[in-house]
């Protein structure tokens, strides 16, 4: 490895490459072609003395150990370049671009609302949120930090549980009213489920329909609990749903809510060198204070 030999211009193309997961992606993010990018990567490598990225099928590029260490010190890079731009202010370390993944609901509900805020004090910050339903990962490209459900079975940062949130069965007015209104978990089969497609669901804390109700035929499944709830307001059938969601409805109704009510923990986990940049760790810190703020309206009370 001959650090000296790292050029900043090589560490902020990685970064976007981490970012965008594709050459030609990046390119357009850091203003050159796709060529250059793929010149400036090998250039890091050689100074480096290994591979940055690996390809991975279907989804572009994705960072190694080796990369993963060289992005966190090209974020440090893009926020130092950040504070000297200010011309003379004082400069705020929380600044630069900062990547976080969470699910649909906690990125519109809790997230959303902890990042505006966030920004009103260190306006330089920009935070840019890949809203998905997955396991946490052992190599994730390109982020910062990651809320996700269940406990993570992973090594490769730490891990704190941040809050919960509850899961209730619902159903819309004029649905019960045409199809009549379940009072058992057996008349509950009758109906169609509203939920996540079953072949494609990723964490197991969220099969309870499968093992509550294990005989309630699909009736329209999705990978977006926001899809759920549409659906489910449109009479497509009865939805297993976020209480935080669903109860923001007048024309839902809570079904059997001491029989179907499946409370599940939020799990923040964030990569120990990461904590170490000022943004991150303010972002880490917004997050677990909206939660907390939020845990009424997450636990459906």
């Amino acid at each position: 490895m001959d650090a000296a030999n790292v050029r900043a211009d090589d560490l902020l193309t990685l970064l976007a490459v981490a970012r965008t997961g594709r050459y030609t992606a990046a390119a357009q993010v850091r203003g050159v072609d796709h060529t250059t990018v793929a010149r400036r990567i090998a250039a890091l490598e050689d100074a480096l003395g290994g591979r940055v990225v690996v390809a991975s099928s279907g989804r572009g590029w994705e960072l190694t150990a080796l990369g993963q260490h060289a992005v966190e010190t090209a974020g440090r890079i893009e926020a130092a370049m950040s504070r000297l731009s200010g011309e003379g202010e004082e400069p705020d370390p929380v600044s630069g671009v900062v990547r976080m993944s969470a699910t649909d609901g906690f990125s519109a509900y809790v997230a959303a609302p902890a990042i505006a805020a966030l920004r009103q004090r260190h306006p330089e910050l920009s935070v840019e949120i890949v809203a998905t339903q997955r396991r946490a990962a052992l190599h994730r490209p390109g982020l910062d930090l990651e809320v996700v459900v269940g406990e993570p079975q992973t090594s490769r940062g730490t891990a704190t549980r941040v809050g919960t949130y509850t899961l209730g069965m619902y159903a819309s007015r004029a649905y019960l009213e045409r199809e009549g209104t379940p009072h058992s978990l057996a008349e509950l089969e009758r109906h169609r489920l509203v939920y996540f497609v079953d072949s494609m669901l990723q964490v197991e804390a969220l099969d309870l329909p499968r093992r509550l109700v294990p005989r309630m035929r699909d009736g329209v499944t999705s990978t977006n609990v926001f899809v759920h709830v549409e659906a489910t307001r449109a009479g497509a059938g009865i939805g297993m749903l976020p209480c935080f969601a669903a109860d923001r409805h007048d024309d839902l109704v809570r079904l059997l809510p001491s029989l179907v009510a499946e409370r599940l923990p939020y799990w923040m986990i964030v990569r120990a060198d990461s904590l170490r940049i000022p943004a991150v760790a303010a972002l880490a810190d917004a997050l677990r204070d909206q939660t907390a703020r939020a845990q009424p309206m997450l636990d459906g009370a």
